[in-house]
């Protein structure tokens, strides 16, 4: 039997008689997976971010600061809003689909959420 957490006053917390088989294994693995890969992504986009290429094209005053003969700190090098929230974006993308993955796995079930969403990392690598 599966240990549950705390629940509410006049909640009964649900109990589930399961074993750990391959497929949880499995499951457990593609998760944490998911979580390295979204942290990748983080830091390609960190990385990404600080390219002259990319702030030349993209954010061209950030780079003229930067490229210019003004002291810049190593504090506040990409001081520009814009700049701090297409780096956010990750996140706030990461928190908003986490709702609707609860509403949808609640609906479809876990295995066809973790099928959707491992059909999903594997285009968008085939993309990328």
């Amino acid at each position: 039997m599966a240990l549950s957490g705390v629940a509410p006053e006049g909640l009964e917390p649900r109990r589930y008689s399961g074993r750990i088989t391959a497929f949880v294994v499995l499951s457990c693995i593609t998760a944490g997976m998911g979580g390295v890969i979204f942290g990748y992504d983080i830091g390609v986009t960190g990385g990404v971010t600080s390219m002259n290429a990319f702030l030349r094209r993209f954010f061209p005053e950030v780079y003229r600061r930067m490229k210019g003969g003004e002291r810049v700190s190593s504090y506040c090098r990409f001081d520009s809003q814009l700049l701090t929230a297409f780096t956010s974006s990750l996140y706030v993308a990461g928190l908003i689909t986490t709702f609707f993955a609860t509403a949808v796995t609640a609906r479809c079930g876990r295995r066809p959420s973790m099928i959707v969403a491992g059909v999903a990392i594997i285009a968008g690598a085939a993309i990328g």
